[in-house]
């Protein structure tokens, strides 16, 4: 499992175009649950996102969402999962919280739900994380952002 924190140098690092773009759009290869979202789209279907508890979208949902309305994502946990894990599945766990995971910030760090691949997390629109068991998707993004910063190394720094 690899990790990657990116809080500096970049403009729009919590919009998720950014993010997608970084990654190589390997998020349409998947199924997101999206948790603990606040943010202030301003399309009335977005907007009832925010008002959910979680949201379930396909990949290609998720971003033609972002083609839609590039809104900033203030915090939120997008975890993505094999499309061959259902909703039925992912819900019989915990609904991830992006303001509660100790996991983000000690070593080993982890993703918060067992049947995800990846988990991206902006938060408070200060910093975004990106956290996989592929390691190619965090590699592609250290690689695509040059100032993110290696999870478990930015996690040692702050001892």
């Amino acid at each position: 499992m690899k990790g990657a924190i990116l809080s500096e140098g970049e403009e729009f690092f919590t919009y998720m175009s950014y993010v997608f773009n970084a990654i190589r759009g390997i998020q349409k290869e998947y199924n997101w649950l999206i948790t603990n979202l606040e943010a202030y789209p301003k399309t009335p279907k977005f907007i009832e996102y925010v008002n959910s508890d979680y949201v379930w979208l396909s990949g290609n949902e998720l971003t033609e969402m972002v083609e839609i309305e590039d809104f900033q994502w203030i915090w939120a946990v997008l975890s993505g999962f094999p499309t061959s894990v259902t909703k039925e599945q992912v819900l019989q766990y915990d609904l991830p919280n992006a303001d509660e995971h100790e996991g983000f910030y000690q070593n080993p760090i982890t993703i918060q739900h067992p049947l995800a691949v990846v988990e991206i997390a902006p938060i408070d629109s200060s910093f975004v994380i990106i956290i996989s068991r592929d390691d190619k998707i965090v590699n592609d993004f250290l690689t695509s952002a040059p100032l993110a910063i290696d999870l478990e190394v930015y996690n040692n720094s702050r001892k």
